[in-house]
């Protein structure tokens, strides 16, 4: 079974490269590395704000609402001691 990339992994890539295009630009450019940073890191909450605001984790707020079945959480979280 592979891995497909979501919409997701691309954000937390583009926060990234944002951020490295911001140092590369300080470095090779008479642009002061503060303000390429600055700028560049503007564009990264930029992206952080759609993936959070406009293209969020759920569809709709009753999607929070639901449920989840104990089986179903990870043990790693699970607030109930297992015998396992």
């Amino acid at each position: 079974m592979g891995y497909t990339l979501h919409y997701y992994d691309l954000v937390l890539v583009a926060i990234a490269a944002s951020l490295g295009a911001g140092a590369i630009v300080g470095f090779a450019t008479p642009i002061p590395i503060e303000v390429s940073i600055v700028v560049l890191g503007l564009v990264a909450v930029g992206l952080m704000g759609h993936a959070l605001f406009i293209n969020g984790p759920v569809d709709t707020p009753e999607d929070l609402t639901e449920e989840v079945p104990v089986e179903e959480v990870p043990a790693v979280l699970s607030p109930l001691e297992t015998t396992e």
